[in-house]
């Protein structure tokens, strides 16, 4: 039970380290790269390839800008890839776009801009389809989510 995480520049680094709490609250291992489809891409392409041989089963990939990495990520892998849009230019949404708009056959689940624990919480959903004990843990998240929230709430609030 492992996820990898990618994302394009070390710049977005802090922006990513959602997905790995909330994989951590999962007790899901991972490993983060930092890794460019531009810059880089014979090193991105074997790091797909060890991540697909060493039992990984999802890919989280942040990127901003042209936002290409989780695309080409998809492109040379059948793992499912989680794309996380980063604001970089255009208050994100080029990203979000580019991300979301990925051609027939090629899917890249997308979250949120900058909303990479929401990637890290799909992931935890995707695994928890395979693996019982993932299943419970997450069903205690949201009843206790639930609850927090209610007691939270129950008195009304002060305007």
């Amino acid at each position: 039970m492992k996820v990898a995480i990618i994302f394009g520049s070390k710049s977005d680094t802090e922006k990513m380290k959602g997905a790995a709490n909330a994989l951590k609250e999962f007790g899901i291992e991972y490993k983060a790269y930092i890794l460019s489809a531009h810059r880089v891409p014979e090193k991105l392409m074997e790091t797909i390839k060890n991540i697909e041989n060493e039992g990984y089963e999802c890919i989280i990939a942040g990127a901003g800008l042209a936002a290409h990495l989780p695309g080409v990520i998809a492109s040379h892998t059948i793992l499912p890839v989680i794309g996380v849009p980063i604001n970089a230019a255009l208050n994100g949404m080029d990203s979000l776009l580019a991300i979301v708009q990925m051609p027939k056959s090629i899917p890249v689940a997308t979250v949120g801009i900058n909303n990479s624990y929401n990637a890290g919480m799909l992931a935890v959903q995707m695994l928890s389809l395979k693996y019982p004990e993932i299943k419970e843990k997450l069903k205690k998240y949201r009843k206790d989510m639930k609850e927090k929230f209610i007691k939270d709430n129950e008195e009304g609030v002060e305007l």
